[in-house]
């Protein structure tokens, strides 16, 4: 609860209920990208619906170089995470990890991630889209977007409120890291290129303790 304000004083705004969504370009992208392109597609060649498949395998087990130092930098990235929100105890977690090849129309439909608190992808292969062959100006290919996750708060939006813009888009780029809450729903747009989009997608579970409860 805030202490009073005096009368007259200036308006106090508070941004309530904020969602955090957290992009870094990682150092060393350059290098291990192609390394990691070559393990997530002999992975898909050898596993059935891989992508779709997320629980049965996962990629952080491997103790492949390339993706040891994925799972190193998404660690300290979920480190950052968490000091940005203000989290300022020891979190215990783990990582499950796959890999994603979407080939020329591939996407992925809405939908968010039970069970974790953090959800993230990071991007190892954007094809460039600029010479799809689209038809419709509404498939934005190789984007992503993510959702107000506050319950029609759209329908009072008004032009230039951005409290109530429904709809974050992003275009990725190879090195990307993104992390968001995992109840934020989510959907990928279409890869129109000729060359696959690689990625990998993991969630954040924590390995639970009762000082995660809130006060």
């Amino acid at each position: 609860m805030n202490d009073p304000i005096d009368p007259g004083a200036a308006p106090q705004f508070l941004d309530l209920w904020p969602t955090q969504l957290m992009r870094i370009q990682l150092p060393g992208a350059d290098a291990a990208n192609p390394v990691l392109a070559g393990v997530i597609m002999e992975r898909n060649a050898g596993l059935e619906d891989m992508t779709v498949d997320y629980t049965s395998d996962n990629l952080f087990a491997s103790e492949h170089p390339a993706v040891q130092w994925l799972q190193q930098c998404c660690n300290r990235a979920i480190l950052d995470y968490a000091a940005r929100a203000g989290i300022n105890y020891e979190l215990d977690w783990a990582i499950q990890g796959w890999g994603n090849v979407n080939f020329r129309g591939d996407y992925h439909n809405l939908h968010n991630h039970p069970h974790s608190w953090l959800s993230g992808t990071y991007y190892v292969n954007v094809p460039d889209q600029s010479d799809a062959e689209t038809y419709r100006s509404d498939l934005n290919p190789g984007a992503i977007s993510f959702f107000d996750p506050r319950g029609q708060a759209n329908m009072n939006a008004i032009r230039g409120d951005g409290q109530v813009d429904p709809e974050h888009r992003i275009l990725p780029a190879g090195g990307d890291l993104l992390l968001w809450p995992a109840f934020l729903h989510h959907l990928v747009h279409p890869n129109m290129a000729e060359v696959p989009r690689i990625s990998v997608s993991f969630n954040v579970v924590l390995k639970w303790k009762p000082e995660y409860m809130p006060h």
